[in-house]
């Protein structure tokens, strides 16, 4: 059975969706106005793995993912930048698309866009100044009263107490407590036109929390089985959602609440402050890709790295990004794909029956520990290597595909560069990979050589293209294959 780690509860419980076999998850996506990051790239692939196993184990699931498309930043991009709001979100949606589409995260079932749900967020603040629990300020902004709540800090376990003034938002004058925050930001006169809606309050926009109460009950309703999003979201945006929501219609906002771990570089969190934020595109793109595309050319070697890299560690650990990290997942995966190379899968599909899938199954019903299920992976790895086993290099395969994995030709595979591995860093990066054609040159011209029985020239060559990352394999009749080390 499958059991999941509820921040709420901060315990790990069975899961019982509140309709039998079916699943509806919402999970806090993007807000569009920059390009992914590799902190958003665990988000992505996180969720991603859930939905999958959750859909592998029957259960119908109907996964939402929302995004922000108005908000400061955004508003901010496109004042610096000379262009619409919309200009500004389009692009980045795109630019995101493609990144999901590079790491093999499947689309979820709905994308609500923020600026859709304008209506129904103004109809829950009606709702809450109702029940006593919004207020409009004198400088227009329509504020929610925390301390009328009486759960708030459940989900985060602060309490009232704890939390200082100025911790979380700007203190301004016209609110009645310094906790309080925005449902309803008063238009400004400098701000774009496309930043407005008409309300019972003035001209303005939504604040950030309101969007996802909005989003998620008018989508999937209450409760929610699975609430889920990256770790810096559990305070205050998790926390202040719950207060909308069980503030204006009661009950629970969700039953499951899922957070995934930090991902952090060398030891730090990711920021631009400290000169170490990367982006998605920046890691897997092959060449250079243009700040003016949304869409890039991807290297799938190094592409399906990330993924792996972030898929072997357990969703809610801790991560941390470095060069050498990342050179080990990358070595990790090639042993993967050269057993898949050396031993041809059959297609019998998944035998739930054998031992190693057991494990898997065992390990990712447990609180989806995918490190478990890749340790899995690597034991059917060495049965197959060991027999020349078809059938455990299926199941490999077969159960890989469940973690978005192992779905590529190897042979195409291997000769993709990759930037991470010992052979490329030596020599200055996959930039300076030799070429395929030259290499296909040289392995036809070897061929020559050991048919004019020219062995020097074959060994020469041999130890030419090793130098040079390549690694060949000769195969019966004739055939050679080979591969970037």
């Amino acid at each position: 059975m499958l059991h999941i780690y509820n921040t709420l509860s901060r315990t790990k419980e069975p899961f019982k969706p509140v309709h039998a076999g079916q699943v509806r998850m919402y999970v806090c996506g993007m807000t569009v106005y920059d390009y992914c990051h590799l902190g958003h790239a665990r988000m992505l692939i996180s969720f991603d793995l859930i939905q999958r196993w959750l859909r592998a184990s029957g259960y119908q699931v109907d996964y939402v993912r929302n995004i922000t498309d108005i908000d400061d930043k955004i508003i901010r991009r496109a004042v610096e930048t000379n262009r619409r709001i919309g200009d500004v979100t389009e692009f980045y949606i795109d630019a995101m698309h493609a990144d999901e589409r590079a790491l093999n995260v499947q689309t979820p079932d709905r994308e609500p866009r923020a600026t859709q749900y304008v209506g129904e967020m103004l109809d829950i603040i009606g709702q809450l100044e109702k029940n006593g629990l919004a207020y409009q300020a004198d400088d227009g902004d329509v504020n929610y009263a925390v301390r009328g709540f009486p759960g708030y800090g459940k989900l985060s376990g602060k309490t009232l107490d704890d939390l200082r003034a100025g911790e979380r938002v700007a203190v301004g004058s016209a609110k009645r407590d310094p906790l309080d925050f925005v449902l309803w930001k008063s238009a400004k006169a400098d701000e774009p036109p496309e930043t407005k809606w008409e309300s019972p309050y003035g001209m303005g926009r939504p604040g950030w929390h309101i969007e996802c109460s909005a989003m998620s009950k008018s989508l999937l309703g209450l409760p929610l089985d699975i609430h889920g999003g990256g770790p810096d979201l559990k305070f205050p945006h998790h926390e202040n959602e719950i207060a909308q929501t069980e503030g204006a219609f009661g009950g629970q906002l969700a039953n499951v609440w899922m957070h995934c771990g930090p991902l952090m570089v060398d030891s730090d969190k990711m920021s631009k402050s400290l000169g170490n934020f990367r982006t998605i595109r920046q890691t897997i793109a092959a060449g250079q890709p243009g700040d003016a595309e949304a869409d890039y050319r991807v290297n799938p070697r190094e592409a399906e790295m990330l993924r792996f890299f972030i898929v072997r560690n357990h969703y809610r650990s801790p991560q941390n990004y470095t060069p050498d990290n990342l050179v080990d997942a990358q070595n990790a995966l090639d042993r993967l794909y050269q057993t898949l190379q050396n031993v041809a899968a059959d297609a019998a599909g998944i035998d739930w029956n054998e031992p190693q899938a057991q494990a898997f199954k065992a390990a990712m019903d447990d609180d989806f520990n995918s490190s478990g299920a890749v340790a899995a992976l690597f034991e059917l790895a060495s049965q197959a290597n060991r027999a020349g086993d078809a059938r455990a290099a299926g199941q490999l395969k077969a159960l890989a595909a469940l973690m978005g994995l192992l779905q590529q030709d190897p042979v195409a595979y291997f000769q993709s560069p990759t930037r991470y591995s010992a052979t490329a860093i030596e020599q200055g990066g996959a930039s300076d990979a030799l070429a395929a054609e030259r290499v296909e040159a040289l392995i036809a011209e070897r061929a020559q050589a050991k048919q004019g029985r020219d062995f020097a020239r074959a060994d020469a060559i041999r130890a030419e293209l090793r130098a040079a990352g390549i690694e060949l394999d000769d195969k019966p009749g004739g055939v050679t294959q080979w591969r970037r080390a």
